[in-house]
């Protein structure tokens, strides 16, 4: 991916001897707790091994949704559609957010009864959700002619977009303002201990001094854990996304389609993507955690392709350790940036096409890859480990890490600072991933 797009942020050159909390990675679960944390007075550094939002948290689709979302997310999801939508206020700046809530459209019955399903849960849960009719959905998308007329829809709107280039490195410097320090092209390699708790950050620069340290490092929390003999079952799915050039307007906000999904971006294209497909490398770390994730893949196997590639012997799913005074994998790879799978972006770009004559003549600007990080209910984790008092965790996000980036880091920064948290963490907690502890099945994401 093209890393001229994303915004640039500023970095401090030199690390501080001691701080409250260091976070480790720079993408939207590390900076919003950060921002989160020196609202409330706490002195905060965060060591990025790349450039800040440099990994998923530029390359998602940019949706702020509580449509479809898991049961056990919805306060969260609720919180942060409502943080979205007065942040700009907040920090100053723009982070591209619109209040125009994606369209979810079908021609098939059984998913429409099942988003009706959903809706109703979430109308007990206090989320505005609305089922549209066949009319209505055609409406939510004009010029839309599949093959097959449209049955219906929903919506919920509240709901919004927001332009990941821009939102995250918006964040992160409103952070700064706050006195949070940045370090960017700084690896952390691991964490020192003293009398059983966290005590220090040891990174490629030098040593911070530290009571609470909370790992938001994505596709890389998994290995760093490990390091530290911390077990973290996490699998990392390999996903494409495109953005087009410039076409007219068939929709100001985002449509959910039974052939591909769009966003209108501020420079008049689309972001544009397949959901549910993706590709899982087989590598020693997530062969490991075959029997957690069998389930999942299994439910969700047509959308999946499994591959050997590189990344069996490098990257974030290798097995190996390292000394804090040796080059590590996080230096080696500052950013992941995986090529998108071609075939993904010649199949969105033709349904796009046959969809919307309007847009029959649209053409690819970019595509990309990304590494989705996901737990085997596809919930993250927010929360302490126990075993290792001062150490948190913000990961495994499945690919929901955007929308919900700003209640999770409200939700982190209250653990951290042992305040009454924003919302129950309980269905966030790490536990449940080590000892099956009411480990349910991913609902609807």
């Amino acid at each position: 991916m093209n890393p001229s797009v994303l915004q640039s942020v500023t970095s401090d050159d030199t690390l501080p001897d001691a701080v409250d909390v260091v976070v480790i990675g720079g993408g939207i679960a590390g900076i919003t707790a950060a921002y989160e944390l020196a609202k409330k007075g706490q002195r905060v550094a965060v060591i990025e091994k790349g450039r800040v939002a440099a990994e998923q948290s530029s390359r998602n689709w940019g949706w702020c949704r509580q449509q479809n979302r898991d049961v056990r997310e919805m306060a969260l999801i609720k919180l942060s559609v409502r943080m979205w939508a007065g942040l700009r206020d907040e920090i100053g700046a723009d982070l591209g957010f619109r209040p125009h809530g994606p369209r979810y459209v079908t021609d098939n019955a059984a998913t429409l009864a099942t988003w009706d399903a959903w809706g109703k849960v979430a109308r007990e849960h206090g989320i505005d959700n609305r089922m549209l009719t066949a009319a209505e959905a055609q409406a939510s998308a004009p010029g839309y002619a599949p093959v097959s007329g449209l049955i219906g829809g929903a919506w919920c709107p509240e709901d919004g977009i927001a332009e990941p280039t821009l939102a995250v490195p918006a964040l992160a410097e409103a952070a700064r303002r706050r006195g949070v320090t940045i370090h960017q092209q700084c690896a952390s390699r691991g964490m020192e201990t003293s009398g059983g708790r966290v005590s220090a950050v040891v990174t490629e620069r030098g040593t911070i001094r530290t009571q609470a340290v909370i790992c938001a490092g994505g596709a890389w929390a998994s290995m760093f854990c490990a390091r530290h003999g911390i077990d973290l079952p996490q699998a990392n799915v390999r996903a494409t996304a495109m953005r087009t050039t410039a076409a007219p307007s068939v929709t100001e906000g985002g449509v959910y389609t039974p052939g591909f999904c769009l966003r209108r971006r501020l420079d008049g294209g689309y972001t544009l993507s397949l959901a549910g497909r993706g590709t899982v490398e087989l590598t020693p770390r997530g062969l490991r955690y075959t029997r957690q994730f069998f389930q999942t893949f299994l439910e969700r196997r047509k959308g999946l392709k499994f591959r050997i590639r590189r990344s069996f012997f490098s990257g974030p799913e290798q097995l190996g350790s390292w000394k804090f005074d040796e080059v590590t994998p996080f230096e080696r790879h500052r950013t992941l940036d995986p090529a998108p799978d071609q075939d993904l972006v010649n199949e969105a770009l033709g349904k796009l096409r046959a969809a919307y004559p309007a847009l029959r003549d649209i053409q690819i600007a970019q595509a990309w890859g990304g590494v989705i990080d996901s737990t085997a209910d596809a919930i993250p984790v927010i929360s302490g480990v126990d075993a290792l008092p001062g150490f948190y965790l913000s990961t495994g996000y499945s690919g929901h890490g955007f929308g919900i980036g700003p209640a999770a880091g409200r939700l982190m920064a209250d653990l951290v600072a042992g305040d009454t948290p924003v919302v129950d963490p309980h269905p966030f907690r790490y536990v449940r991933l080590v000892d099956g502890t009411d480990l349910g099945k991913p609902g609807m994401i």
